[in-house]
């Protein structure tokens, strides 16, 4: 073992950077085996230094920037969560020759360029496995055990807020805002979920997903994105009629023209999933990751995809790795981004359709709203239509629910938009994709 100690610089103490430090301090004897050498803490980069929060008030300080450039600091990880001013601090890092663990998924899916670069110019270690599912290993499969595989796709619940009301309005018959209400209470969203239940938090992963499995850099802004709060709870009643369950699902492909070329798409939305698919029992705060490749077939991870202890695992896992090379010499994984694969539209996308709509009760009703697929070659797989009453007990109209055989997405919006205008149609309630089926 070399006498020569590791020296790391945490900054962030909320929860998981608190968990960190415990586990540093802790396990102390058993990372130093594992290492090569001892992993010593140097300081706590906070806010605002104070006492009470578990760490020496002495190990505390709110200068950044001097704790990073520490000539006994290695490994800087990095918990603070915004993007600024870590991007700052880890530059610094970076450029200071330290080698980097951070857990800022939305950082890595804006800024994976600039800071792969900054690593491979100070030839260090840039480390990111809890950017994505928590304790869930899904970067380092992807990276690693997969490297010598063509990955087809990737698709996952990431966000452990949107599966957990979505996971009660399944079970319970509950409204999406009761749902809500009852994960702000348990603690599963936060006081302003727009992030997680807008599909902002889940773009972020799937952005690092597609980078690291097509080997293409994307960022947030190309990943499509639809978030949640519009599905009800009457979705759901119709899915389980159809063998389906409703998840906010992070989808990545690569995706073969007729003439061969390839291409990249990243989407989120909420999307009908049958039964039977692996991902449809993924209920609660759990995450899951689907992956397909060429020779490796199907493989799913599974997991607690957030909290302070989780995704403390996944930190130290890539603290040990940096710790490791620092000691013998070597560096993990570069950025791989040679295929520049070009992102593809939304229109362009194959998929299926659910439309649930209120229309006018007259004869011939059914048989115009066909029509309008049938315009735009979108063929249907099955209806459904039950009737309605007003207040009184009388009929008002009917609800048609209408699902798709796969057709490009483009075709399937200019319809909805035809039949948001049709005059024996009275509203457009919900409209959602169907995944994992092969129709």
């Amino acid at each position: 073992m070399s006498e020569k100690p590791i020296g790391v610089a945490v900054l962030g103490l909320g929860n998981v950077g608190t968990e960190v430090v415990r586990i540093i301090n802790d396990s102390a004897d058993d990372l130093a085996a594992r290492i090569g050498a001892p992993l010593e803490l140097r300081g706590v980069g906070v806010r605002k230094v104070a006492k009470g929060r578990g760490v020496p008030v002495e190990m505390l300080t709110d200068d950044i920037e001097a704790l990073v450039s520490r000539d006994d600091v290695d490994i800087v990880i990095e918990l603070m969560g915004p993007v600024e001013p870590a991007r700052k601090a880890i530059m610094a890092a970076l450029e200071q020759g330290k080698s980097v663990v951070t857990a800022n998924k939305a950082l890595m899916a804006q800024s994976t360029g600039e800071l792969a670069q900054a690593a491979e110019k100070a030839r260090v270690d840039l480390y990111f496995e809890a950017a994505v599912a928590g304790a869930i290993p899904v970067i380092r499969p992807l990276t690693q055990s997969l490297a010598g595989d063509v990955v087809l796709r990737v698709a996952g619940i990431v966000n452990g807020t949107t599966n957990y009301i979505l996971s009660a309005m399944s079970e319970t018959g509950a409204d999406y805002a009761d749902a809500l209400a009852e994960a702000g209470v348990l603690g599963y969203a936060e006081a302003d979920p727009t992030a997680d239940v807008e599909g902002y938090d889940a773009a972020a992963k799937a952005a690092i997903l597609a980078s690291i499995a097509f080997h293409t850099r994307v960022t947030a802004d190309d990943v499509y994105r639809e978030g949640m709060t519009k599905v009800s709870a009457a979705d759901f009643e119709s899915a389980k009629a159809l063998g389906c369950t409703i998840k906010l699902l992070a989808i990545c492909e690569r995706l073969t023209t007729g003439k061969g070329k390839q291409r990249v798409s990243a989407r989120v939305y909420p999307a009908l999933v049958p039964l039977d698919h692996p991902l449809a029992s993924v209920n609660g705060a759990f995450n899951a990751v689907f992956v397909e490749a060429e020779a490796a077939g199907e493989l799913m991870f599974y997991g607690r995809g957030a909290g302070g202890a989780p995704t403390a695992s996944a930190v130290m896992g890539d603290v040990v790795m940096a710790a490791r090379n620092r000691v013998q010499g070597g560096r993990g994984p570069r950025e791989s981004k040679y295929a520049k694969l070009p992102i593809a539209s939304i229109g362009a996308i194959e998929t299926r359709y659910y439309v649930s709509m209120n229309v006018a009760d007259k004869p011939g009703v059914l048989s115009s709203v066909a029509a309008e697929f049938g315009k735009r070659e979108v063929s249907i797989a099955e209806v459904r239509q039950e009737g309605m009453e007003d207040e009184t007990g009388r009929r008002s109209g009917a609800r048609i629910v209408v699902v798709t055989h796969r057709a490009t997405d483009e075709a399937l919006s200019e319809t909805v938009a035809a039949l948001a205008d049709h005059e024996a149609v009275q509203s457009i309630n919900s409209v959602l994709r169907m995944e994992g089926t092969s129709k």
